[in-house]
C-alpha cells in the first residue's frame, strides 16, 4: 500500500499545529513545521534585524532564507518514504513556501515551483483564519488581517499547483481531529 500524504496547511493561529499534535499524540505520523527553528536561528544571528513581519521577508537575505525553507520542506517529503503506516500528516506543504511568497510580494523562478509539482501530497487540508485564536509571538509576526491574506493566498497557491482543499471547520481541537479521522475514513 502507498503512503499517503496529508497537509494540514492555514495562516498563522488557525489551530493547525494543535491538531498535528493531537493526531501525533493518538499514534499517527506527523511531519513538524520548520519555519518556528528557522526563524529562531535568524533572530539569534549578529546580524540579525528586527523581525516585525514573518521571517520570509524579515531575515537579510530572503532568497536563500526561502530556499533553505523550500529544501527542508523537500526533506521532510523524502523522509516519510520509510514511514511504517499508511498515512503521514505535515505541518504545512511545499507550496505554502510559495504561497507566503505570494502573500508577501516575492518573485521566483518556474524552477522554484517544480517541486510543487514533484512532491505531491494526497491530501490538502486548509484552516481558516480565526480571530478568537489569533496571537502574535517571538516567531508569529503576523497580525489578523495579515493572517486573512496568508490563508487566501495558501489557497489559491495550492488550487494553482492543482490541488482540490478541504476546509476544516472552526472547533475544538477533538471535534478537528474527528473530523479529519472520518474525512480520511481512519475512524
Amino acid at each position: 500500500m502507498d503512503l499517503k500524504r496529508v497537509v494540514i496547511t492555514g495562516g498563522p493561529s488557525t489551530g493547525k499545529t494543535s491538531v498535528i499534535e493531537n493526531l501525533e499524540k493518538i499514534g499517527f505520523p506527523c511531519v513538524h513545521e520548520l519555519i518556528r527553528s528557522m526563524t529562531s536561528l535568524e533572530k539569534n544571528e549578529d546580524n540579525a534585524g528586527d523581525f516585525l513581519v514573518n521571517p520570509i521577508v524579515s531575515v537579510k537575505d530572503p532568497k536563500k532564507f526561502n530556499q533553505s525553507l523550500l529544501d527542508g520542506r523537500i526533506k521532510q517529503y523524502t523522509d516519510t518514504e520509510d514511514v511504517a503506516g499508511e498515512i503521514v500528516f505535515f505541518d504545512r506543504g511545499i507550496p505554502d513556501v510559495h504561497a507566503y511568497m505570494n502573500c508577501f510580494g516575492q518573485t521566483y523562478t518556474k524552477e522554484f515551483e517544480k517541486p510543487c509539482y514533484t512532491y505531491r501530497y494526497e491530501q490538502i487540508l486548509l484552516m481558516p483564519p480565526w480571530k478568537e485564536i489569533h496571537v502574535v509571538d517571538n516567531e508569529r509576526f503576523e497580525s489578523f488581517e495579515e493572517a486573512e491574506r496568508v490563508y487566501e493566498h495558501l489557497k489559491s497557491t495550492y488550487e494553482h499547483v492543482g490541488y482540490p482543499i478541504t476546509i476544516v471547520p472552526k472547533g475544538s481541537i477533538e471535534e478537528r481531529t474527528n473530523f479529519i479521522l472520518k474525512l480520511l475514513n481512519l475512524d
